[in-house]
């Protein structure tokens, strides 16, 4: 069986890689000539653990190709995956312009009956609006030649290979016995789970799921927040909660509010699109609104101890969304980082992977440090906004070489009895506070 895949970002191209490894023949689409380019040498355009080796294989086992000619690809192709971006407009709702656009080039190149399997995260209904759109462009005399299917995708960055290659499940809508037969067929060599519900059912079941994960760390912050003020400890919490199978103890870290690519445009999109059919998501308003209060813990904190942020060196530790990628959508720390700067700091950041793509947000206006101990050198506060192993395993006598060891966890890497030890200032989230306040 032939598959494109139209679009090589981070659905696109993990999808791709995962598919000729399992021993189909694909060959990914993209407008973006530099990038294409790129894949072509083996050299993969994202950060993620493994994949670039995956694409390298594939391409050498000869079942992997990257080309900008989608005119000839989707019309040798028996299915078309499409894994393009659908980021979120000003309201909230999703943006399907680069989908249709897609749709449309595919409708004028097919020739023959083809099946076109949406991987791109779409609201409720968007693939049976997209089967119409088909059959109105194709007209009456290749009315036939498209079906449509829905297969979300449920990839993490930083584990989107293990992600993709054991599932938990694999979800596919389709509206059909042809189509579900096809996809069967594609992913029976994985070995895992295929869940086969209608289109609108797959739809439902990606925001569904992302929803209610981004529900589940609002809902852990917002217990924090309250274990701060009445003298509980998080972590003794959630491991209390976590014993509890019905609960069980993923998603339950406490920290600055979650990010990245899916999960706050996902509770936006669902909200707007319930909003629009009437009716009120009121536990997904909820997680959204904790969020947004969340990602400026650490300021308010240091407020209280800093009168001002002017002059002052500020250390930065990790800059990405999440350990393990080097995205900086929605991270927490782009709207902190602004804020320092706004209000006259000093900024010097590090962050294992992700300061080239900070560089490209922030310019000349932060300092990019080369490792924890320069960052953290003669530093007057620091702030803790991503996870990372080397910052979590670090030697904590480094924040001795601070001004002051005044730091600002928003992740809870340190034990209570390690930052005591190490005779830091450190306030983390939902855990009783160490040291005193060092300066006004």
């Amino acid at each position: 069986m032939k598959i494109a895949v139209a679009g090589t970002g981070y659905v696109g191209l993990v999808t791709g890689t995962c598919l000729a490894k399992m021993g189909q023949s694909v060959v990914c689409v993209d407008k973006d000539e530099t990038k294409i380019i790129q894949l072509n040498l083996g050299k993969s355009p994202i950060y993620e653990p493994g994949l670039e080796a995956e694409i390298v294989k594939a391409k050498e086992a000869g079942r992997l190709r990257f080309t900008m000619d989608y005119t000839q690809t989707y019309r040798e192709a028996d299915v078309i995956v499409v894994g393009v971006a659908t980021p979120e407009n000003a309201d909230g709702s999703a943006n399907l312009h680069a989908l249709y656009h897609v749709c449309g080039q595919i409708a004028d190149a097919i020739e023959s009956p083809t099946l076109v399997v949406v991987k791109s995260t779409v609201p409720i209904g968007t693939n049976d609006k997209l089967a119409i759109y088909f059959d109105q462009i194709l007209g009456e005399d290749r009315k036939n030649l498209v079906e449509v299917a829905s297969n979300p995708e449920f990839l993490s960055q930083g584990t989107a290979l293990r992600d993709t290659l054991q599932a938990e499940r694999i979800v596919i809508g389709t509206e059909n016995q042809e189509a579900e037969d096809m996809l069967t067929e594609i992913y029976a060599p994985f070995g895992q789970p295929i869940l086969k519900m209608n289109r609108r059912s797959a739809e439902m079941v990606k925001y569904a799921s992302n929803d209610f994960l981004a529900l589940k760390i609002s809902f852990v912050n917002d217990i924090a927040n309250l274990c701060e003020a009445v003298g509980a400890d998080i972590e003794e919490v959630t491991n209390g909660m976590g014993a509890d199978s019905r609960i069980g103890n993923r998603f339950l870290s406490p920290g600055i509010g979650y990010g990245g690519s899916c999960f706050p445009k996902d509770t936006k999109a669902l909200h707007w699109l319930a909003e629009e059919a009437g009716y009120t998501l009121k536990t997904i308003r909820a997680a959204i609104d904790v969020n947004e209060k969340q990602r400026f813990k650490l300021i308010q904190a240091a407020r209280k101890d800093m009168s001002q942020f002017t002059g002052k060196k500020i250390a930065v530790l990790g800059a990405t969304f999440k350990p393990g990628t080097d995205d900086l959508r929605e991270a927490p720390s782009i709207p902190n980082l602004q804020l320092l700067l706004g209000e006259g700091a000093d900024v010097h950041v590090y962050d294992p992977v992700g300061l080239p793509n900070l560089e490209k947000v922030f310019g000349d206006r932060l300092h990019y440090s080369e490792s924890v101990a320069s960052t953290l050198q003669d530093a007057d506060a620091c702030f803790i906004f991503t996870e990372w192993a080397e910052i979590k395993e670090m030697d904590l006598g480094l924040f001795q070489t601070m001004r002051e060891p005044q730091v600002y966890d928003g992740r809870n890497c340190f034990s209570i009895k390690a930052a005591e030890a190490a005779g830091m200032n450190y306030y983390s989230i939902g855990r009783a506070r160490v040291g005193g306040v060092v300066f006004a």
